[in-house]
């Protein structure tokens, strides 16, 4: 059966395959301004954004966007008291198709932005595409990586392992050595 929404996946990361540092932060050198606006468009057009409690798009208007943010701290489902489009989520209480609905998301694109372990949630529901930039000048030696098992297994071939395919190489900066893979079931 078909699923009414897609779910796809942004992370740029470290010629390591990292999304950020050993601090949990993601450095400035990682924040490329062509990935960005890929980034800030597919979100534009998504109808929700999926992300753990450290992530965030940062952008002047990512507080607009419906979200739902996962966190053991609360039982289910509640409402984000600081931005009144997203909810806190707690994927042991309730299932995430249940929580799209309490966020009011019954279609569409849900966007997938991080980290490590929401990353690696959605590798067996199945991602229907994930966009993966790599940063060729950043190196985050024990920073955190995109997925759990990295760097056991790079990124390309976890995603391969889950029936993922690649679509050819684009140059999103040729001198910050930014490049864009979308990965497609």
């Amino acid at each position: 059966m078909e699923r009414p929404y897609t779910i796809e996946g942004y992370a740029i990361v470290s010629t390591d395959s990292m999304l950020a540092n050993a601090a949990g932060v993601m450095p400035d050198d990682l924040k490329i301004e062509a990935d960005q606006k890929f980034f800030a468009n597919g979100l534009d057009s998504a109808a929700a954004v999926l992300h753990g409690r450290h992530s965030h798009e940062q952008q002047p208007h990512s507080d607009q966007r419906r979200r739902l943010i996962l966190t053991r701290r609360v039982p289910r489902l509640e409402p984000d008291p600081s931005y009144p489009k997203a909810m806190h989520w707690n994927p042991a209480g309730c299932s995430w198709e249940e929580a799209l609905r309490g966020l009011g998301v019954e279609r569409g694109v849900v966007g997938i932005i991080g980290g490590t372990d929401v990353f690696g949630m959605f590798l067996p529901i199945g991602y229907d595409a994930f966009h993966l930039s790599r940063a060729a000048h950043v190196s985050l030696p024990g920073g955190r990586p995109i997925f759990p098992r990295v760097p056991e297994r790079t990124p390309e071939e976890i995603l391969a392992g889950y029936g993922l395919r690649p679509a050819p190489v684009q140059v999103l900066d040729e001198k910050a050595g930014a490049t864009l893979v979308t990965w497609r079931r």
